[in-house]
């Protein structure tokens, strides 16, 4: 046959459509063309193609060789196309039996002696393939690299290679049943990295407590204190609380993070722990780039995102944390492409109080003057401190308790409570606390008449915005939750107002 089509995917965001890879054999003089909106690593593929089917021992055929990656509209990136167009052009030639391979989808990037090398993407690009196939199961090749990252998808058939010529002798139809490439079984995962245990804090029973209420609504942290009061040593240790990650989490976390090659086995089903540095810019946080990636917050979906030093990040930076942290999604815009991206992460931040940090310090320590400390908080604005749901002021630790011998209450112990009061949420509502809209907090967070009372209360003398209204019913709603109770009471309410004080009241 003179023409051969080969299914490959694409990545588009998080998204991996499916592209038709149309390989054309012409009379004429010898030519080899792209084309279909092919980026510059892909128009590189005629050199890697045309060495690669050499030294494997086949013969590029002297026609005009036409390669259209279809949809023409859709942009094409990376060296993933590199096997398709290889497979496409052996089949188009008759060297390659293309009775058989409609049934399979192709991707890898060709070394110029036909070793294949791993690429990026391949679980989003194997999620992609059993989301839209449906009953139409293919078979999907790649680098062998890849092949378990890609066997997470429950029920994919993956069928990895080390060479060009492997998978060319799996679709000869002469070939020894010894040649065929064996479908890739899932190994056994490694034991997840170890968590720091709470158990290390030594004090700080009110942030602790916050923290256990935090994990078990899913609720936004902002850490306050002195220098070397444990906002770090808390954070850090956040995620051992949190609930097990279900099977669609996982993927969707690991599919985000598989786009920047920064997906490891080790790490499935483990939480996701992203702390940046304060001189990240905004792009680094929420993505970007002419082939827009994820940033920061997009990998920290499912998981965690730890921001130090609030203050030290540039105001223009934080404020695109804004939208991620109503939506849950982020969606990057160029000039030819879109790219929308999950975002639906849990921000602990942490800062001092003042530029010296010892504002509010037993010792007095303290010698900024009020126009510096204002600045200094002013460089968190307020809208983004009006999105945070618990804001926690984290004092010294007094030298009797850091020299104590006895131990903290284990990480192990708390998240059992946190699961439970998590799975409470899921029986009543489906979601986490965190996630409830306007019309569900009115139906599963209205407080009795007590709790009306003080919330009415604290809201004419804190001047609290409607965000920050349904964002303390929110927490209020889980602090019931962590004592099994149904109904929202006054001192459900009360604690929530308490872990909500105004930095700028500190």
């Amino acid at each position: 046959m003179s023409i051969a089509v080969i299914k490959s995917r694409a990545l588009s965001g998080m998204q991996a459509p499916e592209v038709s890879v149309e390989v054309h054999l012409a009379n004429g003089l010898p030519a080899f063309t792209i084309v279909g909106l092919a980026d510059t690593e892909v128009k590189e593929s005629r050199d890697r193609v045309r060495a690669a089917i050499t030294n494997a021992g086949f013969k590029l055929p002297e026609h005009r060789i036409t390669v259209n990656l279809a949809p023409a509209d859709l942009p094409k990136e990376s060296g993933r196309f590199d096997l398709p167009i290889a497979i496409g052009i052996l089949a188009a030639s008759n060297q390659v039996p293309a009775a058989a391979l409609e049934h399979f989808e192709f991707a890898g990037e060709l070394s110029l002696t036909g070793e294949l090398r791993p690429i990026r993407g391949a679980l989003a690009m194997t999620y992609a393939m059993q989301r839209s196939t449906g009953g139409r199961r293919r078979g999907f090749i790649l680098p062998m690299a890849n092949a378990d990252e890609a066997a997470l998808v429950a029920d994919a058939a993956i069928y990895p290679a080390a060479t060009l010529l492997q998978v060319c002798a799996h679709f000869s139809a002469d070939a020894d049943a010894s040649f065929a490439l064996a479908r890739h079984v899932a190994q056994p995962l490694p034991l997840p990295p170890v968590i720091p245990d709470f158990a290390d804090v030594k004090g700080q029973l009110n942030a602790k407590r916050a923290m256990e209420i935090a994990a078990a609504g899913r609720h936004s942290v902002l850490l306050v204190g002195p220098p070397g009061a444990g906002k770090t040593m808390l954070a850090t240790r956040f995620a051992g609380l949190l609930p097990m990650m279900t099977d669609d989490e996982a993927l969707e976390a690991a599919a985000v993070q598989s786009l920047i090659n920064g997906f490891t086995v080790e790490g499935w089903k483990v939480r996701p722990f992203r702390a940046p540095h304060h001189t990240s810019s905004g792009a680094a946080l929420v993505g970007g780039g002419s082939v827009p990636r994820p940033g920061e917050i997009s990998l920290a979906h499912c998981g965690v995102l730890f921001l130090d030093e609030l203050p030290e990040f540039d105001r223009r930076v934080l404020e695109v944390l804004r939208e991620p942290l109503e939506s849950g999604r982020v969606t990057i815009a160029r000039a030819t492409r879109h790219a929308d991206f999950p975002a639906r992460f849990q921000l602990i931040a942490a800062m001092n109080p003042c530029p010296c940090g010892y504002l509010g310090h037993p010792a007095g320590l303290c010698q900024c003057t009020p126009d510096q400390i204002l600045r200094y908080q002013s460089r968190v604005s307020g809208p983004l401190l009006d999105r945070i749901d618990m804001q926690i002021e984290v004092g010294p630790v007094p030298p009797d308790i850091l020299q104590a011998d006895a131990v903290g209450e284990l990480s192990a112990s708390i998240a059992a409570r946190v699961h439970a009061a998590f799975e409470r949420q899921l029986a009543r509502q489906g979601k986490s606390n965190q996630q409830l809209t306007p019309r569900e907090i009115d139906r599963f967070c209205r407080p009795d008449s007590g709790g009306q009372a003080v919330l009415r209360d604290a809201m004419h003398k804190l001047h609290w915005s409607a965000r920050a209204y349904h964002r303390v019913l929110r927490v209020a709603r889980t602090v019931a939750d962590m004592e099994g109770n149904k109904h929202v009471g006054a001192r459900h309410i009360s604690e929530a107002i308490q872990l909500r004080r105004a930095l700028r009241q500190l």
